[in-house]
């Protein structure tokens, strides 16, 4: 079956909340969606990272920087 299908899309303000390796953002219309994964070795390393050092701090940190709540 064929389908051709005509749309005029506006968008004055878009937030994306979060991309996930698996997200998909459609806009529109589409026959379909194939996914598809690549993995590079960019920096050329040939064997597994090293081990973090013995007594290293690992503090856990907010990943988005919050105001104080006692800030106004």
């Amino acid at each position: 079956m064929n389908m051709t299908v005509h749309q005029t899309i506006i968008i004055h303000q878009l937030r994306v909340g979060s991309v996930t390796n698996s997200s998909v953002l459609q806009i529109g219309s589409s026959g379909m969606i194939k996914s598809l994964s690549n993995l590079y070795n960019s920096g050329g390393f040939t064997g597994p990272a090293p081990s973090a050092a013995p007594g290293a701090s690992q503090q856990e940190l907010p990943l988005v920087p919050l105001a104080s709540p006692t800030a106004p």
